[in-house]
């Protein structure tokens, strides 16, 4: 996810899933575990953020259900970093866009693990173009992903919850609060789905479900790799405007995750919690 205020001349005209192949240790501890028997499904963990939040998870105790929609070795060799440490981890496959594809992930969920405690919405697609080549095509896969899965994903969760109430992290963008060049659409996704947030936590906040949305910087991944930003003097500028001075990491954003999803913010719902090195900081 990269996202931010400068204006630059690069037109940006690719789609990527939030990815990312670092490796990522886990040590996972005896005692103190944060999520300790919770289950989780984290959309779009094949890679990147996703990823990383899933083995996070893990680590914290939790039982992690690491949904794809294309790339299954991915989501292999996350669940494979799980088990061999220790944790607990399916793969299932999903469009979150699709309602068929949403209940079948929920079913498998059910099956494996008798229920569901949080649910990160964290798949997602973006397409940087200028306002006058944006289609109805992609417009409409953006929103269908960015926005309607999530929508969907949250009404099967609600189901699983059941009376016990549970937590929804939506992964937003700095992009809703800083829109960049080419990125209306795109940004427009994620102010919804911060909208969504706000309003969800008015009413399900009865139902004792939490949700937040998680607001990552910019952060190097695959994708920042694949498209050539990584090392470009793009990225440069981008690091010169972070406080913190450097490029995030998937682990940056999943620390954050587990912290939302703990029982540390077990008063906090309804909030847009940013997660960026200080570049989205007012």
């Amino acid at each position: 996810m990269l996202l931010c205020y400068l204006q630059v001349t690069v037109t940006f005209r690719y789609k990527i899933t939030k990815i990312n192949t670092a490796p990522l240790i886990l040590y996972l501890k005896s005692e103190n575990m944060k999520l300790k028997n919770k289950v989780a499904i984290v959309t779009g963990a094949s890679k990147g953020i996703g990823a990383s939040i899933a083995k996070y998870f893990a680590a914290e105790g939790a039982k992690v259900v690491v949904n794809y929609a294309s790339s299954k070795e991915g989501a292999d060799v996350v669940v494979k970093a799980i088990t061999d440490n220790g944790g607990t981890a399916i793969a299932v496959q999903a469009d979150v866009a699709k309602e068929a594809d949403i209940n079948r992930l929920f079913d498998a969920t059910q099956q494996a693990f008798g229920g569901l405690d949080v649910l990160v919405n964290n798949a997602g697609i973006y397409e940087y173009l200028p306002i006058e080549q944006v289609t109805a095509e992609s417009f409409h896969q953006q929103f269908n992903t960015n926005v309607w899965g999530s929508i969907l994903a949250i009404q099967a969760a609600l189901k699983l919850f059941g009376d016990k109430g549970g937590n929804i992290i939506n992964v937003s963008s700095g992009a809703a609060r800083m829109p960049m060049l080419t990125g209306s659409v795109y940004s427009a996704s994620k102010a919804a789905l911060d909208a969504i947030t706000i309003a969800l936590s008015k009413e399900l906040g009865v139902k004792n479900v939490r949700i937040n949305s998680l607001l990552p910087g910019s952060v190097e991944t695959e994708g920042t790799r694949s498209s050539g930003i990584t090392g470009s003097d793009f990225e440069k500028k981008l690091i010169a405007n972070t406080p913190l001075g450097r490029m995030g990491q998937p682990e940056d954003i999943a620390k954050v995750a587990v912290f939302l999803a703990s029982d540390d913010a077990a008063w906090i719902t309804g909030e847009t919690l940013a997660a960026s090195g200080g570049i989205y900081g007012f």
